[in-house]
């Protein structure tokens, strides 16, 4: 690409330009001389900052304004948080990378219990997810859940002013913010199943042999392929920022382990299945973790809520 200059979409989050600048920092490594222009896109998730996500919409409402300037060649590459990029993507467009995921479990932040287990009856807890929600609520449902919109920053500063007990976010947020010390502890997948993506980046393009060779080098080949099963999960359920869905892979040499969750938003109908198998197949083992989840019940819990919201 010689001295070409890029430019890179991103959200206007102090996460997002972080994210966005770490992507730029290793084309440069790849592309020495490489000119970079960040371009910062307001989203739709970004202007409504005073409704649950769950009740603005669902996937998509902090990609697609960023997906139309790419389609308009307003910029040439997007990077995304990759839980926030949906299953379907527009036609023209696709995933040219994933990064090398970062922590994909939640963070547990109190000033007053060292871990989620220490946790009281009655505990006010902060969380814009749904699916940190179903969770917390089917670990103890006398647990109250406080909806926490806003950046990092703001929502650590509610956790005070608020008098929560703990709030929950995404590990991989407050590591790439320089902000390890605000987590208090990590809450094990056992625990807590992060979300679909939840820690890799995805680095979206148009759908052009050159922009493909140009990220290339930018793909971490296991998260990939453990991306690839929890987002082929995502998929066949449908699923969006509506409803509490889950998925967490792992690659051990040439196996792949998926983990899937479907549940309802008090957490009582809870569908937690485990599927292993060959890493080659990580697309259809997706598919087949949420046809078991579908037919042990999940696929009335979707349709209820899916009923609710239409």
């Amino acid at each position: 690409m010689g001295t070409k200059l890029v430019r890179i979409g991103t959200r206007g989050s102090a996460l997002a330009v972080r994210q966005a600048q770490w992507v730029a920092e290793q084309l440069g490594e790849v592309y020495p001389g490489l000119q970079v222009e960040i371009v910062k896109i307001k989203t739709k998730g970004d202007k409504i900052l005073d409704v649950p996500l769950a009740k603005v919409g669902g996937k998509g409402l902090f990609v697609k304004e960023i997906e139309e300037a790419l389609l308009n060649e307003e910029i040439d590459l997007a990077v995304h948080s990759l839980k926030d990029v949906p299953s379907l993507l527009p036609n023209g467009l696709c995933l040219g990378a994933i990064s090398k995921r970062e922590d994909p479990r939640d963070a547990f932040i109190s000033y007053k219990y060292s871990d989620i287990s220490e946790l009281p009856l009655n505990a006010r807890i902060g969380t814009s997810s749904l699916r940190r929600q179903a969770q917390l609520l089917h670990l103890h449902p006398s647990f109250h859940i406080v909806p926490l919109r806003g950046n990092v920053d703001t929502r650590l500063r509610k956790l005070k002013e608020m008098n929560l007990d703990a709030i929950i976010l995404a590990a991989a947020g407050l590591k790439r913010m320089g902000m390890s010390d605000r987590i208090t502890s990590c809450i094990s997948p056992q625990i807590m199943i992060p979300a679909i993506g939840q820690g890799a980046l995805g680095i979206e393009i148009r759908a052009q042999k050159e922009w493909l060779d140009f990220v290339a080098p930018l793909n971490d080949k296991a998260t990939a392929i453990t991306t690839k099963a929890e987002r082929a999960f995502l998929a066949r359920l449908e699923g969006g920022c509506q409803v509490p869905i889950a998925a967490y892979a792992v690659l051990r040499e040439n196996r792949l382990q998926v983990t899937g969750l479907v549940a309802d938003i008090e957490g009582k109908r809870f569908f937690k299945e485990v599927l292993e198998g060959d890493a080659k197949e990580a697309e259809d083992l997706g598919k087949r973790l949420a046809e078991i989840l579908l037919e042990k019940g999940a696929k009335e819990v979707l349709e209820e809520i899916y009923a609710k919201n239409s």
